[in-house]
């Protein structure tokens, strides 16, 4: 073993040690590899010149313009989360499919598909499903640790189904890596991988996801004899069903559509999708007629000006009818956000948004500077050259070095975070993966329905977390943990077969962009 080899399982041992001793996941990210640095330097295994390319690597995640979806996204996913429209739509999806312990867990497990697609953060969704979904679902006869182990995975459906922030962060790391990879590798015209390519290929494995979450729900979940709520279904008006319904599903189409149809970057639509939820939740908070006419208007203006932009009628000029309609699209919607913003920002909504927005998009942007820090440190120690040979020494050649990183990313699911995760794998173990003929699609895919298992596994699963901290005392720990396992079993089912069925990840993307 080399002294390099020395520092560098030292160095990881202590930033395992360092993150699960309760300091700040930024600061042990970035503090133990400059400490090991500055040693290894005294010891002739690190060049500290190697630091001196920190400075340009933050500044180019700063002015990365995919990464100025992050916060776009998470700013459209605490509207929807603090506009109380969650509560309306479980409460519809309960009326309609019944109050039986299976018409219930099928009603909270539709209402988190959906809302997964419009938030995408963890802790709300979870949070939000334990003070609105709970109560009702054990009401219905659904036995606690049932209840709490649906809440769970429910609420991280968010990362698997698009758009996801997570989907947003490894989209921009695979796309760096593969292309640096490929080079290295002697391809240096390779295709382009952008966000658009993992929220098409994430699609139809989000899809089945939560259909193995169905046929379980199915299985499990009967009528019980000491059902305290009487199951029966109600006829619900449809005016109701759409005024409740069609908003954010409008949004949800309006973002992830323009993505796929390539009329807009993810920056872009992530923009539009912030300004859609800025409506709704004024027209929700509002009982002015006057004012929620406006905001409908709005709305489907905005609507309507992404159909004009995916026909390809967008950039029609104004003496058109199509150029007509754009601009008047665009007064309206410009209308609509400032009467939306003055009506939250009287009622202090948007000041508290705009907090919870700046507070989450922090911790991201800090691990991701951080995760920067460690991965120069790992190449100066010849890290990268390590992993390579590693790697290629491992049996079953391209296949076995991928079952080996899902395995590590599995593991590193119980202790740590899963944005830490992506800035430390994909950099440091991707190339050897990446720069092979796989499908940077398909593994993109992988790592994020693997990732997603990182949030349901004890003992720092934070949804874990997230439920314990608002459930009520009557549901103990141990049970919180006894749900999640058949859900996490049905995770890596569903990631079993993603591996055997690669065109599940990969259909999609190549019908969508060739």
């Amino acid at each position: 073993m080399t002294v390099q080899e020395l520092f560098l399982i030292l160095m990881f041992l202590g930033l395992f040690a360092g993150i699960l001793s309760g300091v700040p996941a930024m600061l042990a990210i970035a503090g133990v590899p400059l400490v090991f640095a500055v040693i290894g330097s005294l010891f002739g295994a690190f060049d500290l010149s190697f630091l001196n390319f920190f400075p340009a690597r933050i500044w180019g995640i700063m002015s990365n313009s995919l990464l100025m979806a992050v916060p776009l996204f998470v700013l459209m996913g605490v509207f929807l989360e603090r506009s109380n429209l969650a509560e309306k739509m479980l409460g519809v999806l309960a009326r309609m499919m019944g109050g039986s312990p299976r018409g219930m867990g099928l009603s909270v497990l539709l209402f988190s598909a959906m809302i997964a697609a419009a938030t995408g953060i963890i802790g709300a969704t979870v949070v939000m499903l334990v003070l609105v979904a709970l109560k009702p679902m054990l009401e219905a006869g659904i036995p606690q640790h049932r209840a709490s182990g649906l809440i769970c995975a429910s609420g991280t459906l968010g990362q698997i189904i698009p758009p996801s922030i997570l989907l947003v962060l490894l989209g921009d790391q695979i796309g760096n890596t593969y292309l640096e990879a490929q080079q290295k590798a002697g391809n240096f015209a390779p295709a382009a991988v952008s966000v658009g390519d993992l929220f098409a290929g994430a699609l139809v494995p989000g899809l089945v996801l939560v259909a193995l979450y169905a046929a379980y729900l199915l299985v499990v979940l009967r009528s019980a004899p000491g059902t305290r709520k009487q199951a029966t279904r109600q006829r619900v008006p449809v005016a109701e069903i759409l005024f409740t319904f069609l908003p954010p599903m409008l949004l949800i189409l309006a973002v992830l559509g323009s993505i796929l149809a390539g009329v807009a970057t993810a920056t872009e639509a992530a923009g539009l999708g912030a300004i859609g939820a800025l409506l709704m939740a004024a027209f929700v908070s509002t009982g002015n007629r006057m004012l929620r006419a406006v905001l409908v208007a709005a709305g489907v203006a905005a609507f309507a000006l992404v159909a004009l932009r995916i026909l390809g009628l967008g950039r029609a000029g104004a003496d058109t009818p199509a150029g007509a309609l754009a601009v008047l699209a665009a007064v309206l919607i410009a209308a609509g956000t400032l009467a939306a913003g003055s009506k939250l920002l009287r009622s202090g909504l948007l000041a508290s948004v705009l907090a919870e927005t700046v507070k989450i998009s922090g911790m991201v942007f800090g691990i991701v500077i951080a995760a920067s820090m460690l991965a120069l440190v790992f190449r100066g120690f010849g890290g990268d050259h390590l992993v390579a040979e590693l790697m290629k020494a491992l049996p079953g050649g391209q296949f076995g070095a991928l079952m080996v990183v899902m395995a590590v990313v599995f593991l590193l699911g119980f202790i740590l975070e899963a944005v830490e995760i992506i800035y430390i794998v994909v950099p440091l173990l991707g190339p050897a993966i990446l720069g092979t003929d796989i499908s940077p699609v398909w593994f993109g895919v992988l790592l994020a329905m693997n990732l997603q298992t990182s949030f349901l596994t004890p003992p720092f699963g934070f949804a874990l977390f997230y439920f314990r901290s608002v459930a009520p005392r009557s549901i103990s720990t141990g049970a919180i943990y006894r749900g999640v396992i058949p859900f996490v079993l049905l995770q890596l089912a569903a990631l079993a077969l993603l591996v055997a069925v690669p065109e599940l990840a990969t259909w999609l993307p190549a019908k969508i962009f060739g």
